[in-house]
């Protein structure tokens, strides 16, 4: 451990009681997103291991929605509806996360609940295939320490300009490694499609990359990511945060998204990537609007960002809303990159409002565009 650098470690021997024999049952943590929609929460229960072979087998459950500002004390009930399994990487053998989406008893969605209505866009898109691949940047903070400030930098002050910590090698511009570490490994022992990761521009900052995978599964992978990162930094004791601009005149946080479909990756790809754009670009103020919680103090067209108040594209223009990479237009298909979303934007709206505009003509996701402004607004 570095000294100083607010990352501490578990002492030798903390995992042992992993290894105890569970006399045939396994513990299902049950998760899902609170009620300020990047938040997540979890509770486990016992199950048999009859009861784990398939989401099928796992029941639903409730929680106590007026903790979690998704329901009133006086009908507090909100009901977990299980999606998915994953692998449980802290308690390792048969034990297995469970991806949860939240429900009032009355059959409606609880206020961050998103995913159905992009279900059923991705349902219907399913004929052009759509993939998705997140490039998801985040924050580590002290808190041994108030207030809290990030990894990297001088308790109430800054480190040197940023340009040494980009993929940075060396106690003097790495902050965090450890964190990043178990945090990759965790996502592969889940199972979950994180296909790199690196150090970022400004200290303490990080990025992975989930995908591509299709449809639904892309955001639900992001999320569950999400939550063992959130996990891994309580064994460190750091803090994660997904806040647009962490840090002022320092880089952002973003979640770019690269996208695809079976136009964009078959012969005539770039063609159609530019009809995507056309559609898009008429529509920019929308996509912004979904883009995530305080981004406009990171589009500033200045850190490598674009406007968030103009829709710009070009070849490997990082300062651009949409980056088509050269491989794509040496290639003449393949995806493009939208670096508008913020590291905090809700992958499941952003997915929806991407295909259904891209594919669907944007028919379907103005209740959805809808729903997530007023949510925005209550928080």
């Amino acid at each position: 451990m570095k000294v100083g650098d607010g990352v501490r470690t578990l002492a030798r021997g903390d995992y042992e009681f992993t290894k105890l024999d569970q006399k045939g049952k396994i513990i299902a943590e049950y998760i899902w997103i609170g009620g300020n929609g990047i938040d997540i929460r979890s509770k486990a229960r016992t199950l048999s291991i009859a009861e784990a072979k398939s989401i099928e087998d796992i029941p639903e459950w409730n929680f106590d929605g007026s903790s979690t500002r998704q329901a009133e004390g006086h009908d507090s009930e909100i009901w977990l509806k299980p999606r998915v399994i994953y692998k449980d990487p802290f308690r390792g053998g048969n034990n297995v996360l469970v991806l949860c989406d939240t429900w009032k008893p009355d059959g409606s969605p609880a206020n961050s609940n998103f995913r159905q209505e992009c279900l059923d866009i991705m349902e219907e898109c399913k004929h052009e295939e759509p993939w998705f691949a997140f490039e998801q940047e985040y924050c580590l903070y002290r808190i041994d320490q108030y207030p809290s400030w990030p990894l990297g930098f001088p308790q109430g002050g800054y480190p040197l300009p940023q340009g040494p910590y980009y993929c940075s090698v060396g106690g003097d511009a790495c902050f965090g490694r450890q964190v990043m570490e178990a945090h990759y490994k965790c996502c592969l022992y889940a199972e979950l499609a994180i296909s790199g990761t690196n150090a970022e521009v400004m200290p303490g900052q990080w990025e992975y990359q989930i995908g591509p995978v299709a449809g639904i599964s892309a955001a639900d992978q992001l999320w569950v990511s999400r939550y063992l990162l959130y996990r891994v930094s309580e064994h460190y004791g750091v803090a994660v945060t997904f806040m647009s601009k962490p840090m002022p005149d320092w880089n952002g946080s973003g979640n770019h998204v690269n996208y695809s479909t079976a136009s964009t990756r078959g012969e005539g790809g770039l063609e159609a990537i530019y009809g995507y754009l056309d559609k898009m670009k008429d529509h920019h103020s929308f996509f912004i609007e979904v883009s995530g919680y305080e981004n406009e103090k990171r589009l500033t067209g200045r850190h490598e960002t674009s406007s968030f108040e103009k829709f710009t594209y070009g070849i490997a223009d990082r300062s651009a809303s949409i980056r088509i990479p050269r491989l794509t237009e040496r290639a003449g298909k393949g995806y493009f990159e939208d670096r508008r979303p913020s590291a905090n934007s809700e992958p499941y709206v952003y997915t929806g409002v991407l295909a259904d505009f891209t594919i669907l003509e944007g028919s379907k996701s103005q209740s959805l565009h809808n729903r997530y402004l007023n949510f925005l607004n209550i928080i």
